[in-house]
């Protein structure tokens, strides 16, 4: 009867705990972002002449500010490097793609952009965890 109650109605968990969990949130979206992100760049070519446009800067710049929010602010949050500077651009390419491009999508097409943005802004809140590079830094300055 203890061990069930333990499962029914767990202690909150210790910052390690929460660290660790923020660490495996990092590795798994960061990684997938990722992949969308080297999907674009690897086709680039094509993607520049078609590509949406909804902030009226240009197809090829609308790419580009995309890639870095999907290859260079991912491989940040992997490494909790600038973290939640490196938030922002993701958040916002996902905010942009659930409001303009997908704005008239049925919800199985916007369903992916919600994801990520609702987790992105949960580990904006959150923030990096002892387990980056960020904390690292942080240690480093402290001394």
């Amino acid at each position: 009867m203890n061990q069930l109650l333990k499962i029914l109605f767990p202690a909150p968990p210790t910052p390690m705990a929460v660290s660790a969990l923020i660490l495996m949130s990092r590795l798994f979206f960061g990684m997938m972002f990722l992949n969308h992100g080297i999907e674009k760049w690897m086709t680039f070519d094509f993607l520049s002449m078609n590509f949406p446009d909804p902030l009226g800067i240009g197809n090829t710049l609308s790419l580009l500010c995309t890639i870095f929010a999907e290859v260079i602010c991912s491989l940040c949050l992997i490494f909790g490097l600038l973290f939640r500077l490196a938030l922002l651009p993701m958040i916002f390419a996902m905010a942009v793609a659930l409001i303009a491009i997908h704005a008239n999508d049925p919800f199985i097409i916007r369903e992916p952009a919600l994801m990520y943005l609702t987790i992105f802004f949960i580990l904006l809140l959150s923030g990096p965890g002892y387990f980056s590079l960020d904390a690292l830094i942080r240690q480093k300055i402290a001394r």
